[in-house]
């Protein structure tokens, strides 16, 4: 799965989310810029990436990722090694 395809199910989760079709997520995104990315919702946001992507992030990889593209490598990451 290419990184464009990654970002592509993640803008979909998020616009899901936080029920907004015209949302524009890039790499450099992060919850600051979303109205209503708050802890709750991030919760929701990372299950729902893992059942979208069929992985389960370690806590260490959802702490360290400051946007969505450092999500984005973790995704792949674990993609990579399924």
């Amino acid at each position: 799965m290419s990184r464009d395809e990654v970002l592509e199910k993640i803008t979909e989760v998020l616009r899901d989310e936080f029920e907004d079709d015209e949302l524009e997520i890039s790499d450099e995104t992060t919850a600051a810029d979303v109205d209503g990315w708050d802890s709750l919702a991030h919760l929701s946001i990372v299950h729902e990436i893992e059942k979208t992507f069929g992985i389960k992030l370690t806590m260490g990889e959802i702490q360290e990722s400051k946007n969505v593209g450092e999500l984005i490598d973790a995704i792949i990451r674990h993609i990579e090694n399924k």
